[in-house]
């Protein structure tokens, strides 16, 4: 018998049904996407130039490059640099030439662009500049590290922000929207759900997906209970790049400042990670 419309939504994960169709439906990225944000700006205007998105995951790179592709006359094709190689590139070049010499132009959105080493970013360079395609790359690395400096001075840099304790409430409200019930957890579960997402939206939903899927009827989570059903996040670290030059920053400042308490965090946070 075929499912009905209402059954296929319950059956596809809970990310998937919560994913925003419009910029406003993106959390925690206001300095970009609110009403004077330099990005809603250029969304608005309709004139988008190549740019990158950076920051951590689960902030909305993905999202908002999909959201803004909805939003313009531009043909969207969709890359990742993990699976895609230089047959890739050059395809999604071919297609966007015949697509200019047709009168349509072409958003090219890269994931992880990153991964790409320098001559593969060279690549980038005279479509970019003739404008056949507009590159829009997400990236979770300091692209002045990463990318090329002649890539980067051909696209804007947008730095995007680890979700704040207010946005992540945002996406919990959400999330009890669409499956049509509270999040059965006390408030301070509630709370420390929000902590363990660190700023992570995607991690986030995944999180309030496994308490749905975990409690039994009637049944309301406490610290403890949580604590059983989702076991804590190893804490985020890239130990050969800008992130481990900043945790020991941050431990050498604290010493310098004689601030006990602070030293004693960054101490303790660099011995967890090794």
């Amino acid at each position: 018998m075929e499912e009905s419309l209402f059954s296929n939504l319950a059956g596809r994960p809970l990310a998937d049904r919560m994913r925003p169709n419009e910029l406003d439906g993106i959390v925690g990225q206001e300095h970009l996407l609110g009403p004077d944000g330099p990005l809603r700006r250029m969304i608005d205007s309709g004139k988008l130039s190549s740019f990158i998105l950076w920051g951590p995951p689960g902030c909305g790179k993905t999202t908002a490059a999909r959201i803004m592709a909805n939003n313009t006359s531009l043909h969207f094709t969709a890359l990742s640099a993990v699976f895609s190689g230089i047959a890739d590139l050059r395809k999604a070049f071919e297609e966007a030439v015949s697509r200019r010499l047709a009168g349509k132009g072409t958003l090219l959105f890269v994931d992880e662009i990153h991964r790409f080493n320098r001559a593969q970013q060279d690549g980038f360079l005279p479509y970019v500049e003739n404008g056949t395609v507009v590159l829009v790359g997400a990236t979770t690395e300091n692209p002045s590290f990463e990318l090329n400096s002649a890539l980067l001075s051909r696209c804007k840099v947008f730095v995007m922000n680890p979700l704040d304790d207010a946005a992540l409430e945002k996406i919990i409200v959400r999330a009890e929207h669409v499956v049509g019930k509270p999040l059965p957890v006390t408030p301070e579960a509630r709370e420390e759900l929000r902590k363990m997402a660190d700023g992570d939206g995607r991690y986030c939903v995944n999180l309030i997906e496994s308490v749905f899927d975990s409690v039994r009827p009637g049944e309301i989570l406490d610290l403890e209970s949580l604590g059983k059903i989702i076991q804590k996040r190893a804490p985020m670290y890239d130990k050969d790049k800008e992130g481990h030059y900043n945790l020991i920053s941050a431990l050498h400042k604290s010493l310098r400042g004689s601030d006990v308490d602070a030293a004693l965090y960054w101490a303790d946070y660099n011995v967890l990670l090794y």
